[in-house]
């Protein structure tokens, strides 16, 4: 993957950024809003991810050839991976008060994907994009700058945690296969 000038000083920035208390209150506000309908929304997040980045399916056998939106917000699989994917955003959002606990949450989530699943940690930086992208959007009245603004501070400290523990168990970036075209990937996280 290329690197693109600039880059490790945004991520930089991005894990210099602590969420303050009116931003952790703008999350968390936003968060229950989307958390009521966890399920949908999860799928709604996974089924975009899926549909605009398909090289992301390569990691999940169980609906890796699901070629078709409806096909895959139907899937059992994609729907109880949704619900876990909510369920450790909503384990991190109730506790940003908690630096401690968010880091050990993000840990267990970062150490799994790289060692058990060898998920590439770019995927985090796409997927916390899409997050990103359906909380816009199913909070489009209710949305305002410093809300979007917590909610970006948000992503770069889950990516940070999230590939600090892929540093700490030795993570060695994988050599894409022959289902994973270069095409897919981007140069740069959104």
């Amino acid at each position: 993957m290329e690197k693109v000038p600039g880059e490790m000083e945004i991520e930089r920035r991005e894990r210099s950024e602590e969420l303050s208390e009116a931003e952790r209150k703008a999350v968390q506000a936003t968060w229950a809003r989307l958390y009521a309908n966890c399920e949908d929304v999860g799928v709604a997040i996974l089924v975009r991810f899926f549909v605009n980045f398909p090289s992301a399916k390569q990691y999940f056998s169980q609906f890796k050839h699901m070629e078709e939106p409806l096909e895959m917000e139907r899937s059992p699989q994609l729907r109880k991976h949704a619900c876990r994917v909510m369920g450790a955003l909503n384990t991190v959002v109730e506790n940003l008060h908690d630096p401690d606990k968010v880091s050990s949450v993000l840990a267990l989530v970062g150490k799994a994907h790289a060692l058990k699943h060898k998920v590439e940690p770019v995927y985090f930086k796409i997927l916390s994009g899409v997050i990103l992208e359906v909380v816009a959007e199913e909070c489009a009245n209710d949305f305002p700058p410093e809300t979007q603004r917590a909610w970006a501070k948000l992503r770069g400290l889950i990516y940070s945690h999230v590939t600090a523990a892929y540093k700490e168990v030795g993570w060695v970036q994988q050599v894409p296969n022959a289902t994973t075209p270069p095409a897919t990937l981007p140069s740069s996280g959104p």
